[in-house]
């Protein structure tokens, strides 16, 4: 009972052998390694409290072994003599899951051993697993930083992608007219609806980009022996890329911004147009409407109906005429 206790919280084990492969151990071999076998990788599910255990009996400083087990952290590094800890944060790729509720990877990283704990299936790490398995996988420590941070980063560009082709379609069909005012009226819920979600996701997604690039560009002025000149190259290009990804994240909510903006100046250009309307044919009703209530014409006693039996139409013609002089008279003074 006690080795399945132990067992629970591993979801990988790997001690590499140098050339890019490696074997699969358990969680008794790890407990058992030592750094001449190899440099040595335990991936840990922290909400399992078999891994919470072995994290605490193998990580000596409380405040490391605290953050490793820690529900919800944001992006950061920072330098423990030999070794680095690093939060990280990569979008949701799960089935039936939000992008913008990015899953959290923590790394205990130093030059013969790595310890990475997550709650949520990270597909970086899988990826890892699937390279050492066909023996291309990181050679050692700078190798096994380099690869997770450069998966974490690559993973995000579909989803910013996607997020731009919406902002493209909402842009194209409001600024460029390709929307009419009656289909824009009768959808004007559900356009509000999805420019209101990709603006959401845009500012989530921000939250832990750019506070990511700032731990990035830390790993790059990190003094650890076993990050070597080429690996610090290849984390400035995972910083540059974080960079950008921010730099497209504000675009995208600024441009959603100018979207929202100019859907509501077109919602309500429209109904002052309506109003105008409205307020015309008021205009010209209102003096009709006063004469015949003036008259008391719906009712018998119109002044000359009893001697001359054509006095109602009469009275109707030069209402008619009335009303053409009133819009003629609206044109002149150019309010129609």
């Amino acid at each position: 009972m006690a080795d399945q206790i132990e067992q629970a919280g591993l979801i990988y084990a790997y001690v590499l052998d140098g050339k890019g492969g490696g074997r699969k151990v358990d969680l008794k071999d790890a407990s058992q390694w030592k750094p001449g076998d190899g440099f040595l990788w335990v991936h840990l599910d922290w909400n399992i409290a078999g891994a919470v255990e072995w994290i605490n009996a193998h990580v000596e400083a409380p405040e490391v072994a605290e953050t490793l087990t820690t529900g919800d952290t944001r992006p950061r590094a920072v330098s423990y003599a030999d070794h680095l800890l690093l939060t990280l944060r990569g979008v949701n790729l799960n089935p039936d899951s939000n992008p913008e509720d990015m899953v959290s990877l923590r790394a205990w990283v130093g030059p013969d051993r790595a310890i990475t704990t997550r709650h949520r299936r990270i597909m970086a790490v899988a990826d890892m697993c699937e390279r050492i398995d066909r023996g291309v996988g990181p050679k050692g420590p700078g190798d096994f930083l380099t690869f997770i941070t450069d998966q974490l980063v690559d993973r995000m560009l579909p989803t910013l992608n996607d997020l731009s082709e919406v902002v493209d379609d909402l842009e194209n069909g409001i600024l460029d007219g390709d929307v009419s005012i009656s289909t824009m009226r009768s959808s004007s819920v559900q356009f509000r609806q999805k420019l209101s979600q990709v603006r959401r996701t845009a500012i989530a997604l921000r939250r832990y980009l750019a506070p990511q690039r700032e731990a990035l560009n830390r790993l790059q002025i990190e003094e650890q022996a076993w990050l070597s000149p080429r690996h610090r190259v290849l984390l400035r290009e995972a910083s540059d890329h974080v960079t950008r990804y921010v730099e497209d994240l504000d675009a995208i909510r600024d441009r959603g911004a100018v979207i929202q903006d100019e859907l509501r100046n077109q919602l309500s250009e429209d109904m002052n147009r309506t109003m105008y309307v409205l307020t015309v044919v008021a205009s010209v009703l209102l003096p009709l409407s006063f004469i015949t209530g003036l008259l008391g014409i719906n009712v018998d006693g119109m002044p000359g109906a009893k001697d001359m039996p054509m006095a109602f139409w009469a009275v109707v013609g030069l209402l008619g005429l009335f009303g053409i002089v009133q819009v003629w008279l609206f044109r002149r003074l150019r309010w129609i």
